[in-house]
């Protein structure tokens, strides 16, 4: 019968490793100074990161852009590989949307020549950030986190604007569209989306007319969700007892989605 027994080397290696993993874990989701200071830097680090991929076109015929490429590829690839160990359950954590797309996002960092194509799509790593509690963490300890919807959807039209118009010049720079620079795309895009369009920009073919329809409708949708954020009352954050809702009217007696009492306390009380 075979030994079951493990050995020095593996318990010790196997305890290593889990200490390994709780440090992460509490450098990534803890509420010390020591892991709000990483938490700090790792968030700065990300925002750096995401100027870069908004730069890229510009910076693309550059000697040192290669390196730069590489060089965050590196750092996300570490980050991901952090982060997935600071997990409890990393497989569940690698089906999740955010993680895929980041995933993604490395996979075009490690091969910029051949999916030139693809590249625009980088700043998705905007809206995976923005999933992250890192961002929301330090409004909710100044009590500002009834702006968490706002501060969202302001991050939702910047990303969709950005990955526009990165398709936008990738698909039609250099052609009979009036496009002969990333700033022009930039134009095109808010001048759609707004539905100002000057017409001094116009996407040839039937391809170019398909796309302004959608950048319009998408960018109406994501505009008019934006002002109902702004204008329409804060929601207030708590919890139902009974069905667990979060959101509700600053003056809600009862749960609009169960019905049950609510006791909602008032600002500034405990």
């Amino acid at each position: 019968m075979a030994s079951s027994e493990r050995s020095p080397t593996e318990d010790a290696e196997d305890s290593r490793f889990d200490r390994l993993r709780s440090k992460l874990r509490l450098l990534y989701h803890g509420q010390s100074a020591k892991a709000l200071r990483f938490q700090t830097v790792i968030l700065l680090v990300d925002l750096a990161i995401i100027a870069f991929f908004i730069a890229t076109p510009l910076l693309r015929e550059t000697e040192t852009f290669l390196w730069i490429d590489y060089s965050i590829a590196a750092i996300l690839a570490i980050d991901l590989i952090a982060r997935g160990l600071a997990t409890t359950h990393p497989l569940r954590w690698l089906r999740q949307l955010p993680v895929i797309i980041d995933i993604f996002i490395l996979i075009t960092l490690l091969a910029p020549t051949w999916l030139f194509n693809l590249g625009f799509l980088r700043i998705l790593r905007l809206w995976t950030l923005s999933r992250s509690s890192m961002v929301w963490r330090p409004l909710e300890k100044r009590g500002l986190s009834e702006f968490r919807d706002t501060i969202q959807a302001v991050i939702n039209l910047l990303v969709f604007i950005f990955v526009v118009t990165g398709f936008v010049y990738t698909a039609f720079a250099r052609r009979d569209s009036g496009i002969a620079g990333y700033v022009d795309a930039l134009y095109f895009t808010v001048t759609t989306m707004t539905t100002t369009g000057f017409g001094d920009i116009v996407l040839p073919g039937t391809f170019g007319k398909l796309v302004s329809v959608v950048v319009m409708i998408v960018g109406i949708s994501l505009f008019v969700r934006l002002a109902q954020l702004i204008f329409r009352p804060a929601k207030v954050n708590f919890p139902c007892p009974q069905c667990g809702l979060h959101r509700h009217e600053p003056d809600a007696v009862h749960c609009k989605a169960c019905g049950h009492l609510l006791n909602i306390p008032d600002e500034g009380q405990g």
